[in-house]
């Protein structure tokens, strides 16, 4: 059913990118405008880690059989009619699509202050999603070696 290799090795981009973007938010918005180069390598993580993010939950709708998302946003909302997330968790995440979608398109009107504050507010919502469509893959998988199991 899911790609175990897929999975694995956005997960630890997702987790890679986290760690560094979470580094720099230990940073005082003095600190981080100090170097230009915090921006960039914020800027780069955060946009790897919403397209493998997004990559992911594609991948969990397609395999999991809930449809065929036509663009980014229509990701949360199968994952959510599919009950793969709650919707409290959809309305939290939901603006990651758009967010990903400057970073690669209007990426010459994100400002420094903006991504110091997704920095110290909001990296928690990708953690959030990346464990709740791991912990759904988990279960799914176990569910399809028991399935197995019980046919053989």
């Amino acid at each position: 059913m899911f790609n175990k290799q897929l999975v694995a090795d956005h997960a630890q981009l997702i987790r890679t990118s986290i760690a560094r973007l979470e580094t720099l938010a230990t940073l005082s918005w003095e600190e981080f405008a100090a170097n230009p180069d915090n921006f960039a390598i914020a800027e780069h993580h955060l946009r790897r880690a919403l397209q493998a993010v997004l990559d992911l939950g594609r991948h969990v709708v397609v395999k999991a059989g809930l449809g065929n998302p036509a663009n980014y946003r229509e990701i949360f909302d199968l994952l959510e009619s599919g009950g793969v997330l709650e919707p409290e968790v959809v309305r939290r995440v939901r603006g990651m699509a758009g967010y990903r979608n400057r970073l690669v398109h209007d990426y010459a009107r994100i400002e420094e202050k903006e991504m110091w504050d997704i920095l110290r507010n909001d990296l928690g919502d990708v953690r959030l999603l990346l464990n709740r469509l791991l912990g759904y893959i988990t279960k799914e998988t176990a569910s399809d070696c028991r399935s197995s199991a019980t046919l053989s």
